[in-house]
């Protein structure tokens, strides 16, 4: 019985051809796509500079968005059944975090009154389901991929009260890339024999970069809805570095005063 560190004793093997670029790397690109994936990562917490400057602090969440950049290249490097678990459940424990932080209050279920009772029923429902991700960890992804419903529906919601337009582009921008992540991601799983087949078994690779670049718009959008819920002080403004006009910018978000409504 191979060990649970061992090379590819993981449940899981995506498209990409093992070791053919290197006798240490499993899945080559899709180990260099990660580390993209972890650069990527990297730009996303300097959203929360902005909310630390002005009193809050969110080192739980910057810190487990870096572990999930590099569980991911551990993975795709070594396909070990250790490998697949923390890059999943690393995964899993970002959301939860997510959750418990920035949730907005006016979504919370009636039985719950407060955000430390939010902790609460985060932090139980994400060890029952770190718990349940060993019975069978090839349907953790399948799982964890239809999370993003609830965040697009949380987006829609929000959208629906806000009329400014630099937020509902900024939401249009999140959803597209995401779009085009997750069409890769089952385009690897699904049609991994047409791609083998054209030589091209690339699009798990593909996925890594198209999900970071979601991730640019989407952190600054939660940021922006929770400043409104929880900062009203303050009035939150989107944009983009270097310029608006740029064709690849990073999104960031801005506070002002005093607040308005959108």
């Amino acid at each position: 019985m191979p060990s649970i560190f061992s090379y590819q004793s993981a449940e899981v093997d995506w498209c990409e051809g093992n070791f053919e670029h290197s006798t240490v790397i499993a899945e080559y690109y899709n180990t260099v796509n990660g580390t993209t994936l972890f650069s990527l990562l990297l730009l996303t917490p300097l959203n929360f500079l902005v909310l630390e400057g002005a009193g809050r602090s969110f080192a739980d969440t910057k810190l487990s968005l870096l572990l999930a950049g590099i569980f991911s290249m551990y993975f795709h490097m070594t396909l070990s059944y250790v490998g697949q678990l923390l890059d999943e459940l690393s995964i899993l424990w970002t959301l939860a975090v997510a959750y418990s932080f920035w949730y907005p209050r006016v979504y919370f279920p009636r039985c719950i009154k407060s955000r430390k009772h939010f902790f609460w029923l985060s932090g139980v429902t994400t060890v029952i389901s770190t718990l349940m991700s060993f019975i069978k960890p090839a349907f953790n992804a399948y799982v964890l991929n239809c999370i993003a419903f609830h965040l697009l529906y949380l987006t829609w919601c929000e959208l629906k009260k806000c009329n400014d337009k630099r937020v509902h582009r900024m939401a249009a921008a999140m959803v597209v890339w995401w779009v085009l992540a997750i069409s890769s991601w089952i385009s690897d799983r699904w049609l991994c024999g047409l791609w083998q087949a054209i030589n091209f078994p690339y699009f798990h690779s593909f996925w890594h970069v198209l999900i970071a670049m979601s991730l640019l718009y989407c952190c600054p959008l939660v940021i922006y809805f929770d400043v409104n819920y929880e900062m009203p002080s303050f009035k939150p403004k989107l944009g983009y570095w270097p310029s608006d006009s740029w064709p690849v910018v990073v999104p960031y978000v801005a506070l002002e005063e005093p607040h308005k409504q959108c």
